[in-house]
């Protein structure tokens, strides 16, 4: 593969610090969840993930849609990451929800699993976490 391009944060202090990419485009405070135990307020890792993944996957369904020749215009993807214990540590469980308005159901299913297939992020978590797909 061939890199083009490369994002780079750094964080300081965790889940209760803050997150910074060199670019300067990201600088956010963190802090752990309240059902983590923590205060809350602020964005946490999951937040970010989240925004990422649903980024992410919808670029590959729009891709998916052309491919397929299937109007994604008005298209929509939200992400849910969930985190739980597992074993002696933690794990994530991610729900992308799909809107492809106008378009017939197994036609927008198809486009789904085809991006899912395309997405970088699904490749990333593809065998190491639960995604579970859905239209809405």
């Amino acid at each position: 593969m061939t890199i083009l391009s490369t994002s780079e944060a750094t964080s300081i202090g965790g889940r209760d610090g803050g997150v910074k990419t060199t670019d300067g485009f990201v600088d956010l405070a963190l802090a752990v969840q309240k059902e983590l135990g923590g205060p809350g307020g602020k964005a946490n890792p999951e937040d970010l993930f989240a925004a990422g993944y649903a980024a992410c996957f919808h670029s590959a369904l729009k891709l998916a849609a052309g491919q397929v020749h299937v109007p994604a215009r008005d298209s929509v993807v939200t992400a849910r990451v969930g985190i739980g214990p597992e074993g002696e540590s933690f794990a994530l469980e991610v729900d992308l929800e799909v809107k492809l308005p106008g378009v017939e159901s197994a036609k927008a299913e198809e486009v789904v699993r085809k991006a899912h297939t395309l997405c970088p992020y699904s490749k990333a978590t593809r065998g190491n976490i639960v995604v579970r797909l859905a239209l809405a």
